[in-house]
């Protein structure tokens, strides 16, 4: 996809992109992040989609993990197969359900984002897709979940070993723009690594 909403630089040349509207199933980077429930057995939305897409070998994956660790917690993630998406892998994470938005689950929330990173690299994965994770049936308002997952990649990105290039892939053009407005917001402060914030074409 090669069209941006908005792109950060970093200054050691990894990069975080916003696409949107767009739908995850159809990215090329080598994996894509499912906001999945606790079970790993599917569910709607983006979870669903990535099912239904992927066909049952990421269901077969899910269920030997389950079978092996039992539901996955908040904040943890795992890795299968991308069954028949264009993705090579999908890595699964369950996002918190939006109590009011105290400490805990803001940091499960951000934890959703880290871990998966970690995942990316441990697996040599160099370009990772997520979507907007808590902020459908969770129930996790757009604009909080936008400011925590942004500064969260913005902190998780430069450092790490393998994952050279992060976008998020958002459903809709309001969720678009939340994590747009967060991104140009965070790149004006002094950050561990400094980065430069561009819009795409409109």
């Amino acid at each position: 996809m090669s069209d941006f909403a908005a792109r950060l630089t970093f200054a050691n040349g990894k990069t975080l992109e916003f696409h949107g509207p767009a739908d995850i199933t159809k990215e090329t980077t080598e994996a894509i992040v499912n906001a999945a429930n606790s079970s790993l057995l599917g569910g709607g939305g983006v979870d669903g989609a990535i099912h239904r897409t992927g066909g049952p070998s990421i269901l077969e994956e899910c269920k030997r993990i389950v079978t092996k660790i039992g539901t996955l917690p908040a904040g943890r993630a795992v890795i299968t197969t991308g069954g028949r998406l264009p993705a090579k892998y999908v890595i699964h994470t369950v996002g918190p359900v939006y109590r009011g938005g105290n400490e805990r689950e803001a940091e499960t929330l951000g934890s959703c984002y880290r871990e998966s990173i970690r995942t990316a690299d441990d697996h040599g994965i160099r370009s990772l897709a997520f979507p907007s994770i808590s902020t459908g049936a969770f129930g996790y308002p757009v604009h909080e979940a936008a400011e925590i997952a942004v500064r969260t990649i913005i902190l998780a990105l430069p450092p790490s070993a393998r994952v050279e290039h992060v976008c998020f892939v958002l459903f809709d053009i309001a969720t678009c723009k939340a994590y747009v407005r967060a991104a140009e917001k965070i790149s004006r402060e002094s950050l561990p690594m400094p980065a430069i914030f561009e819009k795409g074409p409109s």
